[in-house]
């Protein structure tokens, strides 16, 4: 009975393979399908390393480390910033057509976080992020975004007429100095932001 079994598996075996032979074009999908899953394997499983690299050494940042990354290394930091955070889907999505939004994340009460990262080479020296900045945010984070809690983060400084209209527009500004407080803490920024949503959904802790 054994035998008769691997007989018949084999001759099954053998009918697939000259069935294939027969239509390399099925083969070819079958192998471009079997070649994609396997790289998405093997970049999910270097994102989750990855992650639980970042969770494992708490990242922090001081500031002259943030002033000497490029605008988009600054995007990545801030994207890590709130997967330490405890955000696992946050994302880099800033570039060319990225309708004001450079990071996107949900935080584990279910918000959806939409930021705009400013970065400048000078540190507080730089220009200050004014007004045109946060119209841009302020027209795109909730309708095009659909974001709950909307932010712009920069290690530089914002005018005073930005500083108004965010607060009239319900938008949250990071400035220098509280990027600070997060980037070389272990505070998540829904904790440092003031009038931030409430959750969306209740967590074990609730």
């Amino acid at each position: 009975m054994g035998l008769f079994a691997v007989v018949v598996v084999w001759s099954v075996i053998a009918g697939a393979l000259r069935w294939l032979t027969a239509h390399p074009a099925v083969t070819a999908l079958l192998l471009a399908a079997a070649g994609g899953g396997l790289v998405t394997w093997v970049v999910r499983r270097r994102d989750r390393a990855r992650w639980e690299r970042v969770r494992r050494r708490g990242l922090r940042y001081a500031l002259p480390q943030i002033d000497a990354l490029h605008h988009r290394q600054f995007e990545h930091a801030v994207r890590d910033l709130l997967h330490r955070d405890g955000c696992p889907d946050a994302v880099q999505v800033g570039g060319a057509g990225d309708n004001g939004a450079d990071v996107k994340a949900t935080d584990p009460f279910g918000r959806r976080w939409v930021i705009q990262c400013k970065h400048r080479k000078a540190g507080l020296a730089g220009a200050a992020v004014g007004t045109p900045d946060l119209h841009v945010l302020n027209g795109t984070g909730r309708p095009v975004h659909h974001g709950d809690v909307i932010v712009l983060v920069t290690n530089g400084r914002f005018t005073a007429n930005a500083v108004d209209f965010a607060r009239a527009q319900r938008l949250h500004l990071v400035d220098r100095a509280l990027l600070a407080q997060w980037a070389a803490g272990s505070t998540p920024l829904w904790e440092l932001l003031r009038a931030v949503p409430p959750p969306r959904r209740p967590t074990p802790l609730s």
